[in-house]
């Protein structure tokens, strides 16, 4: 299969680790709960196999010239780069929040202006406290960077409500988001099902599209997605099980009043989103081309982790699509997005 020398291969999900973030956050109350949190969701067997996991790709997740050798290696011309979702710590009160994030923003946009032909970033806000949202979008467009990445929720602090994207208080960011062009990059990190999935990695393997099904659930019924129709937000993961599932969404918004705070049928949304590629299924990743159509999906790896595809070009080759949606999904539909001439 040729690939035409114009359209760049673009990887839209592929991550950092930024250290600062880590030394900010350091013996701050709170930490070691949620800490306790993450280790229940993931239990023991899992947390056993992550530290080294995790300690093996480092120089990857830090070193840009190693990051570059290894693109080289799986013929990526360019990645999107966003902090590991690890470095959310939505726990974090507003002072300290505010400051991960504006470290978070800094060190992705020095990491990506090592290489600016080839690494573009994103940045990061505190779900948590909505009303830093739009400051700090704003934080991480001075700095460079193409948008933020999210979650799929944040949980509520001192007796306050979680936070799901759904929520009028994040009204402000959609419509900033919307207004400047921002790419929003939504990453789920730990699922609420907690427990249940504490074995055989479930926490990962079904927590993450569980955890994506869900939110893009609320932006799709709440009418977010009517309000802001110009909307530029890429669900990592091919969006969870939502896309091959969507038919039991538009069912309960035919039959079902209280399930029609949207404008149309949910699966119509599904072509005012993005999606990355990582589904891990050549059958999969073909119906999500054909639910959301060939100009909604990008290449995704999650580079380095080994949830990710270790050959993305590979993987995307094994679905067999058209050859005008294979270098739309290769690299096309991400030129497009990002303005890459």
């Amino acid at each position: 299969m040729t690939e035409p020398p114009s359209i760049p291969t673009i990887d839209v999900h592929a991550h950092l680790l930024l250290p600062e973030v880590e030394e900010a956050v350091a013996g701050r109350p709170g930490l070691v709960e949620a800490q306790g949190l993450d280790a229940r969701r993931n239990g023991s067997a899992a947390l056993a196999v992550n530290g080294p996991m995790v300690g093996a790709r480092v120089p990857k997740l830090i070193d840009v010239s190693v990051r570059l050798a290894a693109m080289d290696a799986t013929g990526v011309d360019v990645q999107l780069v966003s902090p590991s979702p690890s470095h959310y710590h939505y726990w974090a009160e507003p002072q300290l929040a505010e400051r991960v994030c504006q470290l978070a923003n800094e060190g992705t946009a020095a990491h990506c202006a090592k290489a600016p032909d080839r690494l573009h970033g994103l940045g990061l806000i505190p779900l948590q406290h909505p009303e830093l949202a739009v400051a700090l979008l704003d934080h991480a467009l001075d700095q460079g960077l193409r948008g933020v990445e999210i979650s799929s929720h944040a949980p509520g602090r001192g007796g306050t409500r979680e936070v799901e994207l759904s929520d009028p208080r994040l009204a402000s960011f959609w419509a900033r988001a919307e207004e400047t062009g921002a790419l929003v990059f939504l990453h789920p990190f730990g699922c609420t099902l907690d427990e249940r999935l504490d074995r055989w990695y479930l926490s990962n393997t079904v927590g993450q599209p569980t955890e994506n099904a869900v939110a893009l659930s609320h932006l799709i019924f709440s009418g977010v997605l009517d309000r802001h129709p110009g909307l530029k937000l890429i669900a990592a993961h091919g969006g969870g099980y939502l896309p091959t599932h969507i038919g039991r969404s538009d069912h309960a918004w035919r039959a079902r009043p209280d399930a029609r705070d949207c404008a149309r049928e949910p699966s119509s949304y599904l072509k005012q989103l993005y999606f990355d590629s990582l589904v891990h299924d050549p059958h999969v990743l073909r119906e999500l081309v054909r639910a959301a159509g060939p100009g909604r999906v990008l290449l995704g790896s999650d580079f380095p982790f080994d949830m990710g595809a270790d050959d993305p070009l590979g993987a995307l080759r094994a679905a067999d699509l058209p050859i005008a949606d294979f270098h739309s999904v290769r690299g096309g539909n991400a030129a497009a997005l990002l303005n890459l001439a």
